[in-house]
């Protein structure tokens, strides 16, 4: 939250977010994308390729974004396995934050913020949210834990990215 609130301050960043190509990431893209650009941020958006470069993140993608001046890469419902290409985005001078939904190795990315309920170290008491519902998360806590409003605002979106990823209608997941 910190680094993105410094985006909204410093005219100078470049946003990319990074997603997958199935239903919740490009709905965890859109999302973001339609907040981050609400807050006056300029934002672009990557989703790689499924026939030509596979999941997640890779360092070809990233030196496209850095190519584009991008100073802030924040990954949707993707980048938790993404230990290398973190470092290397660190190496060029770009920060990262992940928000993903899968399961976790026993090393995380040293991203800025590893964002996942499946962290080992996590206390979050449902652990059944989609990656939309990972972002969902991410953006009520940028507007300080209003979630009526950012309801009002996604939740048709993250209604649709967690049916799409065949999520358990339970809890959280039933009540968005």
């Amino acid at each position: 939250v910190e680094r993105i609130l410094r985006a909204v301050k410093n005219k100078d960043d470049v946003v990319a977010i990074y997603g997958d190509y199935d239903v919740d990431g490009v709905t965890s893209v859109s999302m973001m994308y339609l907040y981050l650009t609400s807050l006056g941020l300029r934002v672009g958006y990557y989703i790689p390729s499924r026939n030509d470069e596979g999941y997640g993140i890779n360092k070809s993608a990233i030196n496209k974004l850095y190519s584009r001046g991008v100073t802030l890469i924040i990954s949707v419902d993707t980048g938790v396995t993404a230990i290398d290409e973190v470092e290397y985005a660190k190496s060029l001078g770009i920060d990262m934050i992940i928000t993903d939904h899968h399961e976790c190795r026993p090393e995380l990315p040293d991203a800025l913020a590893v964002i996942n309920p499946h962290r080992p170290d996590c206390d979050y008491p449902f652990k059944e949210l989609a990656g939309v519902g990972v972002v969902f998360k991410l953006i009520c806590a940028l507007e300080d834990g209003d979630t009526e409003s950012v309801l009002d605002m996604f939740a048709d979106i993250i209604t649709i990215g967690t049916i799409g990823d065949v999520m358990p209608l339970i809890d959280e997941n039933r009540a968005i």
